[in-house]
This record gives structure tokens, C-alpha cells and sequence, in this order.
């Protein structure tokens, strides 16, 4: 089948987007009126000409072939990736009524798909015949323990600070308001720590941030306490332990796990944002291995990162994991076909299983917040205000997290449901489950909720 003859669903064009406001503003640019000189080729190319606030009409194109998932460029001035006349322009092809004929790229599409496709062609061989010249091994060597040194040294000033808050009493933290996590976050950062600054700032915003506030401090300080411990101890630990503090920590690492190579269904993709950072997080599934797989993808503040896969297709690529006990991180290698259709579902467990296999990795990251998790035949049920994932035959269930209830996703899921059993795949907390996409009962593609 060619590229050509893929559709994919609405859904699956939206789960593209940055943002909502980009989903809805995508979504209105879905109908043919303000396009133009519209088509497709068998090659993989959808372009057009969408009509703007200019005198021009912007030109947009998109290659959906591409082995790593869409590449876009517009010559709107948006910063979002992709940008609503992307998304738009999707949705139009994707339509299949004819509003994006097959035809023969006009030159200025040509000339983009045939140039980013011999760049990357150079760059895979490249690296295939290792023309990149290593570094100075003793010089890295120096650099990494400089920081460690420096780690080392913001570890034991936050032990410090913390011995401090709890003599002092927690009621003091209620007092001394944000500016005093902040200051703290700021010398982790002077100390190379990200991971330990990005915790510190977290424990910032739970004084007075209702009933129960100084039991979530404490329980938060002792695993910060934790973390601490298990840097400043780390030569004492596991490989596989001391890897995943060392991550926790912000130290970067590296896919060294052997490739492997499978079907991965992409399940779900989602971004989380702050003042520095656009995160995206993509959950795979090998349909061979049995596998989960987390892709971690990042942009600057305000710009979505630039990798993006559509939810429920699958395409066959290699993935490598990342070192430490129990992490499911892993980089996205050589793809050797675009995503397309696939009827590959996960397999599911019970509610019940589902805290227990939570339970069992807190042993290898106790600082985990959750896991991703395949509920199979659950019913989304109301909750004394809340929500809840039951099991069909009501032996057990998992609340919603408090996000997960105030996201549009969740009414999608109940539509979906409406009161059946339906399998879900989700991530697994202590604040409860969040869930990311779903499947009708019997056959249909996995409909995004996130």
C-alpha cells in the first residue's frame, strides 16, 4: 500500500498538535474553503496554498512518509509545531472527499521533501561509517567528575537545609512562602542538579495547598532525603540503582541498551510545559517484545519539540533503552517504514493489578510518580464527585487523578464507554490513574484522550 493509500483518522491528526488552542484553531482550517492548489503524491507529499491575513497565502507542506513521523514547513510565522495550517491541512487530506487530489508536487514542495530527505540520507551515513570524530575520553572523564563534585556538594547543602526545615518545624515553610524553595532550587541548579532543583521547586507549592498539606510535605522532604542519601552513597548501590539516581539527580545519560527491534504502537503523546521547557512524552508498545517504551522529546518554552507520531499507527523501528533499574526511557533509532494502520492492542490486567505492578516498581524508583498500565474491560464510573475506572465485574477499580477528571478526554472516554467495558492505556500513580488512550470493544484503532 502506498503512503497515498494510508488515511488516518481526525483523532490521530490532532493528537499532533502542541496545544488545544492549536487543536481548534487546526480544526476550523480542516475544510476546503481557504485552501488552495491542494494534493497529495503516492511519494508521501501533502501540500497547499491556505489563504491569511496577507496579500501571499501560505505555503504548507508536509511529508507524512517519513520513517520518524511527520516533517512540516509553513511559511507562517507561527513558532508551534506543527502549526494550525499543518494541522488543518491534515485534516483535509485525511478527510479523503477529494479536497486533496493526487497529483505532481508543485516545485517549491519538491524541493523541500527532496532536500530534508538527502540531509537525512547524509546523516544516517554519517554515522553509519563513524566519520564523527570522538572526544578526548580523559577530558570527558575530568568533566563528569568536576560535576559530580559539584552535585556532591548541592546534595549535602540540600541535606543541610532540610535537617534545618524540620527542626525548625514545617509551619516555618507555610511562613517563609515560596521565595525559600526557590532560592534553594536556584544553588541546586548552580550545583549541575536539575533533578534535585526541579524537586525542591515541587515541594515550594504544597504549603497551604489544602487539608493534608504538612503530612504531603513530609512524605515529599523524605524522598527528596532519599534521593540525597542515594547520591552521596551511590558508589554502595546496585549498577541499575545507582544509574536511576544519577537520572533522578539530572545527570544525563545515554541509549547504550542493545537495539531492538520491533512493530511499536504508538499509544499516546503528550506535552508538559514550563518557564524553560516544553517536555513531550510518546508511549510505544512492541508488538513482538510485550514491550513499553517511553520517547522523550524537548523544546524550548513556548515551542513544541519536533518529534511527533500519530496515535494508533505502528511503525517498525529499532528503539535502545536507557541505563537504570526499572526505567522504560528509551531513544528512537533507524525506522524502517512510516507509521501505518495496525490492529495491535496491548495486553491488559485488572485494576488490582494494575496498583500492584506500581507497588513492584517503586523497588527499583522509589521516586517513580507512576507506570504506564493497559486496564483491560474497565468502566468509567462516578465517584462521590470524582471518577473512577472499575473492573467489569466490579472487583476492584482505580480512581481518575484530579487532571485526569478536569480533561476533555475523560467525557471522550465515557462516550466511548457508554457503561461497556473498554480497554484503556494509561499511567499508574500514587494520586491515582490518568488515562491516555482507549479502544472500543471489539475492533476499532486506539482513540486518543490526551
Amino acid at each position: 500500500m502506498t503512503q497515498q493509500g494510508v488515511r488516518w483518522t481526525a483523532d490521530q491528526v490532532l493528537a499532533l498538535a502542541p496545544d488545544a488552542a492549536s487543536r481548534k484553531a487546526g480544526s476550523k482550517l480542516g475544510a476546503a474553503g481557504p485552501w488552495s492548489e491542494a494534493g497529495s503524491s503516492d511519494e508521501g507529499t501533502v501540500w497547499g496554498l491556505c489563504k491569511g491575513s496577507g496579500s501571499k497565502p501560505y505555503q504548507t507542506v508536509i511529508d507524512i512518509a517519513d520513517a520518524a513521523g511527520p516533517a512540516y514547513k509553513c511559511s507562517c510565522p507561527s513558532r508551534k509545531f506543527p502549526c494550525k495550517h499543518a494541522l488543518g491541512l491534515l485534516l483535509l487530506w485525511a478527510g479523503g472527499d477529494g479536497a486533496v487530489p493526487s497529483a505532481e508536487p508543485p516545485e517549491w514542495a519538491e524541493q523541500w521533501r527532496a532536500g530534508r530527505r538527502k540531509r537525512a540520507e547524509e546523516k544516517r551515513a554519517a554515522g553509519a561509517s563513524g566519520s564523527s570524530a570522538p572526544g578526548d575520553p580523559e577530558a570527558a572523564r575530568r568533566r563528569a567528575q568536576r560535576r559530580a563534585e559539584r552535585i556532591t556538594a548541592g546534595a549535602a547543602e540540600l541535606e543541610q537545609r532540610l535537617t534545618d526545615l524540620l527542626r525548625g518545624g514545617l509551619a516555618g515553610a507555610e511562613q517563609a512562602g515560596y521565595g525559600l524553595w526557590e532560592e534553594t532550587a536556584a544553588r541546586m541548579v548552580d550545583a549541575q542538579a536539575p533533578g534535585l532543583a526541579g524537586r525542591v521547586r515541587e515541594l515550594g507549592a504544597i504549603p497551604s495547598s489544602g487539608p493534608g498539606w504538612p503530612v504531603r510535605l513530609l512524605e515529599e522532604c523524605a524522598l527528596l532525603h532519599l534521593l540525597d542519601q542515594g547520591w552521596l552513597r551511590r558508589e554502595r548501590l546496585p549498577d541499575d540503582l545507582a544509574a536511576t539516581v544519577g537520572s533522578r539527580v539530572g545527570l544525563p545519560g545515554s541509549a547504550d541498551g542493545p537495539p531492538l527491534r520491533d512493530r511499536w504502537l504508538v499509544l499516546a503523546q503528550y506535552d508538559t510545559s514550563d518557564a524553560r521547557l516544553t517536555t513531550r512524552r510518546i508511549w510505544l508498545y512492541g508488538a513482538e517484545s510485550d514491550r513499553t517504551a517511553l520517547l522523550l522529546s524537548y523544546g524550548a518554552a513556548g515551542r513544541a519539540p519536533e518529534l511527533a507520531l500519530p496515535v494508533g499507527l505502528a511503525l517498525e523501528a529499532e528503539v535502545s533503552a536507557y541505563p537504570g533499574a526499572g526505567q522504560l526511557r528509551a531513544a528512537l533509532g533507524e525506522q524502517f517504514a512510516p507509521p501505518a494502520p495496525a490492529a495491535i492492542r496491548p495486553r491488559g490486567v485488572t485494576a488490582a493489578q494494575a496498583a500492584a505492578r506500581y507497588g513492584e516498581a517503586l523497588r527499583d524508583d522509589p521516586w517513580l510518580d507512576s507506570v504506564p498500565v493497559t486496564l483491560d474491560g474497565v468502566v468509567p464510573t462516578p465517584d462521590a464527585g470524582s471518577w473512577q475506572l472499575a473492573d467489569a465485574d466490579r472487583g476492584s477499580a482505580l480512581p481518575l487523578t484530579p487532571s485526569a477528571c478536569s480533561r476533555p478526554g475523560l467525557w471522550r472516554l465515557v462516550a466511548l464507554s457508554g457503561g461497556a467495558p473498554v480497554k484503556v492505556f494509561g499511567e499508574c500513580g500514587h494520586r491515582g490513574f490518568t488515562p491516555l488512550a482507549a479502544w472500543p470493544a471489539g475492533a476499532g484503532e486506539a482513540v486518543p484522550l490526551c
